[in-house]
């Protein structure tokens, strides 16, 4: 006899599956024909999906890209870093441990959605809001680490954190994927730290 947690499990299971082919199939289509000449309906048949299927699952096609589970991964692994680290250096370590676990599983999939980030101006153009987002999103992860309400330090210091993160990324993405994420990640982390 089938549970109802049973139905549950297996129903957010397939709906992860759909989640993700819609994801997969759309990066190799913006990677083989382009980013703007490939249309949402294109997306939908090379997944087996209908077009209103795509739209329960990404708003729009931008948000195919840019959508991911990794911030809330980050921001959990920031909320359980020890407490005498400073915010600079929970935000480091929570982030590798967070790197380790992604690029273990999804390089791939990383590497061509920052790829089309940085090459791709109308996803450039929305990184900003997507930056201060997960800025956003850090500051309030470091503030319920503390125990204390999200304040212009936290903001600021989660603000170069992210930075450090996208310009390491870009990084990446200039070489080609050649260089080892974590690695620049560091150095961009390192940069942080430094006395002027």
């Amino acid at each position: 006899m089938t549970t109802e947690a049973g139905r549950g499990g297996l129903r957010e299971q397939r709906k992860a599956r759909t989640r993700r082919a819609i994801q997969e199939q759309a990066l190799r289509l913006f990677l083989d024909q382009g980013y703007e000449r490939t249309t949402v309906e294109e997306i939908a048949a090379a997944a087996g999906v209908s077009h209103m299927t795509f739209f329960r699952y990404f708003s729009t096609k931008e948000a195919v890209v840019e959508d991911d589970d990794y911030d809330p991964l980050i921001a959990e692994l920031v909320r359980a870093r020890p407490a005498e680290e400073s915010p600079l250096e929970a935000l480091r370590a929570a982030l590798g441990t967070g790197l380790d676990a992604v690029l273990d599983t999804d390089r791939d999939a990383v590497y061509a959605r920052t790829r089309l980030v940085v090459t791709t101006p109308a996803l450039r153009a929305r990184q900003w809001h997507n930056t201060a987002a997960t800025g956003d999103l850090l500051a309030a992860a470091l503030a319920d680490r503390e125990r204390r309400p999200v304040d212009l330090r936290l903001r600021v210091i989660a603000a170069a954190a992210t930075a450090a993160l996208t310009t390491a990324l870009t990084a990446w993405v200039e070489r080609d994927g050649v260089d080892d994420l974590r690695s620049l990640v560091d150095q961009a982390f390192a940069a942080l730290a430094q006395e002027p």
